[in-house]
């Protein structure tokens, strides 16, 4: 057979074999090659060039009066929607002529990126990117819809943000809805005194002034929905007004100023004043700074009670002793006394850190309030009954604050409670509450989460929760006591509301072990919550009982098959083992789901009786 019969071609490394005169052959130098042809490029060029082009047209859109030809098979291609119009049994599909009742060149935008793919946002200004968009959220082109919304994001300015949110509103996109919504939160008393504020559409107006941290001055906010109003004359003021807070202004503004404008009764306004006078709980406005710590001198906060109250917002958390770098108060019986915090602006909040004194093992107890004038406090955190130590790591609902203050109970050294360090915030990172107390995923049990081992022998300190259940031997890496005289107590750095752990016992060799393990709040009220003292277990265990407010866990072996100490390797609370946590969520469910049919079949009993 021929060496030129049929095979693979393969490339010649960079090279190009040409024939010369003479049938000499001749290697020159050239481009390198490869087994597969790319010539995408020039194929996306290709049909570019068709659009709006008479070639090969079997369509045509009346837009505004001017005639686009247009190609069936790529608009099908490209779009749901014009598949639909154009190939789905409605009477386009057989028209030449398709009139469509757009606006025009964000039209001619749309066909240039459906032909092309491609789209320079950079070259067109504003309001054609809007019209672009709304192009896009009509014909279904929803990639290029979240493409321009997230370009939006990036130039978002006083003069443009009005605009975008009403698009954004009219598109339900919510995420561009929000971050137009923090921009405007953040820039309110700029934005009050633009001229775009008056662009707002009804709806995006009311939904900016029903926002808690849209924060300004309410006066400014009054002034700019009445400048509104004489802008939109055919919209009914009183629909937009009631969301004007009018208790936040004093009386000079009530009187002076919203009282002459006349589109308030002059009943709204005595309401305003009444309620401004007697109310505990008025609807502050607040600044929203996410994720970011506003008490600091950055934010002008000050600790304006309390001994030594520089040390308080100082951000050291580290140089601290005995004698300094702490902010304190006396406990006493008085609930008015305590540290106070007040913050450079009304801020919203919803997660507080505190560093309580940590230099030896003592325990705080303490309250948390919060108020918007000094006048009236609400209880925000309330550990005044429980043990606590070191960072403290609190959570509830948000709402505007002004004034914090931090009152101790209880030191179980002295009557002095000291505090290192304070950071309040706004989160998103936000943990399950139950009755107030903190529902942890991850395992508090844990140095990093203020957790400490107060009863126990080891060669390292706090050997049971430094997250180390790898390396132990005969010798090291355990926590142990002597059976029938001692226990393991681990307080975990505030009270946690836990349904489940994990032990991991010294599994070195075969021995077994019995034990039981109780909690309590207190050190006073022990709770068992797992009992094994009948049963010989080894290595690691996991238990699931009803969940509870928990601070104290102590761990009490009762036997141990090959001498008289009981070993702990590990202790995890909740339990970090996924396949169990999976197992008690499913027999969770079962149980949730029998319940659910044994409602319906008594509901269904009750109704067979009342209709017999």
């Amino acid at each position: 057979m021929s060496s030129q019969g049929h095979h693979k071609m393969h490339g010649l490394g960079g090279t190009v074999v040409t024939l010369a005169a003479g049938n000499k052959s001749k290697v020159e130098s050239g481009p390198e090659y490869t087994d597969e042809i790319d010539l995408g490029d020039r194929f996306s060029a290709d049909i570019a060039r068709l659009c709006m082009n008479e070639r090969y047209a079997d369509v045509e859109f009346v837009v505004e009066e001017q005639h686009l030809p247009a190609h069936r098979a790529i608009l099908a291609a490209r779009s749901e929607y014009f598949r639909a119009l154009l190939y789905g049994g409605m009477s386009e599909a057989t028209q030449r002529q398709i009139m469509l009742e757009v606006p025009l060149d964000p039209f001619k935008v749309l066909l240039r990126y459906i032909y092309s793919g491609t789209l320079s946002l950079a070259s067109l200004d504003e309001d054609a990117v809007i019209g672009v968009l709304g192009m896009a959220n009509q014909y279904g082109f929803q990639d290029l819809e979240m493409a321009i919304s997230k370009y939006l994001r990036q130039y978002l300015a006083l003069n443009n943000v009005c605009m975008i949110l009403d698009a954004a509103r009219l598109y339900n996109l919510d995420d561009l809805t929000q971050v137009c919504l923090m921009f405007m939160d953040r820039n309110a008393a700029d934005l009050l005194q633009h001229d775009s504020f008056k662009m707002l559409s009804r709806e995006s107006l009311a939904e900016v002034l029903r926002r808690d941290c849209f924060f300004a001055p309410e006066v400014q906010i009054f002034l700019a929905v009445w400048k509104w109003s004489r802008y939109n004359p055919d919209i009914d003021i009183k629909t937009v007004v009631d969301y004007v807070r009018l208790p936040l202004m004093n009386l000079e503004h009530l009187l002076q100023v919203v009282r002459p404008s006349g589109i308030l009764e002059p009943d709204k306004i005595l309401d305003a004043i009444d309620e401004r006078s007697t109310s505990k709980m008025l609807p502050y406005r607040a600044a929203l700074w996410p994720e970011e710590n506003v008490a600091t001198c950055k934010y002008l906060s000050r600790c304006i009670q309390g001994e030594c109250r520089a040390s308080l917002l100082d951000g050291d958390v580290t140089s601290y002793d005995m004698e300094h770098g702490y902010t304190r108060h006396c406990i006493t019986e008085n609930e008015d006394a305590g540290i106070v915090v007040e913050l450079g602006t009304m801020c919203m909040i919803n997660h507080i850190r505190m560093l309580l004194w940590d230099r030896d093992s003592r325990a705080y107890s303490y309250f948390i309030e919060v108020s918007g004038n000094q006048l009236h406090w609400e209880r925000v955190v309330d550990y005044s009954e429980y043990h606590c130590r070191s960072w403290q790591y609190l959570y509830f609902e948000e709402r505007p604050v002004r004034f914090i203050r931090l009152v101790g109970t209880q030191n179980t050294v002295n009557r002095v409670f000291h505090v290192v360090g304070l950071e309040a915030m706004h989160t998103a990172n936000f943990p399950k509450l139950v009755y107030g107390f903190v529902a942890p995923k991850a395992n508090v049990a844990t140095i990093e989460m203020s957790a400490i081992v107060t009863d126990g022998v080891s060669r390292t300190r706090n050997a049971l929760i430094n997250g180390d259940f790898a390396r132990y031997d005969w010798d090291s890496g355990y926590t142990c006591h002597q059976l029938g005289s001692g226990e393991i107590v681990v307080r975990l750095g505030q009270p946690y509301y836990v349904g489940s752990m994990r032990l991991l016992l010294w599994d070195c060799d075969d021995r077994t072990y019995s034990f039981y393990i109780e909690t309590s709040t207190n050190r006073k009220n022990w709770q068992m919550v797992v009992d094994k003292r009948n049963e010989n277990v080894r290595s690691w265990q996991n238990f699931h009982f009803k969940p509870r407010p928990i601070v104290y866990i102590r761990i009490v072996g009762t036997r141990n098959t090959a001498n008289e100490i009981f070993h702990c390797v590990h202790l995890e609370c909740p339990t970090q083992d996924k396949t169990y946590l999976k197992k008690i969520a499913e027999i969770k469910k079962e149980r949730d789901r029998e319940k659910s049919q044994e409602t319906e079949v008594k509901l269904d009993e009750e109704i067979a009786s009342t209709s017999g």
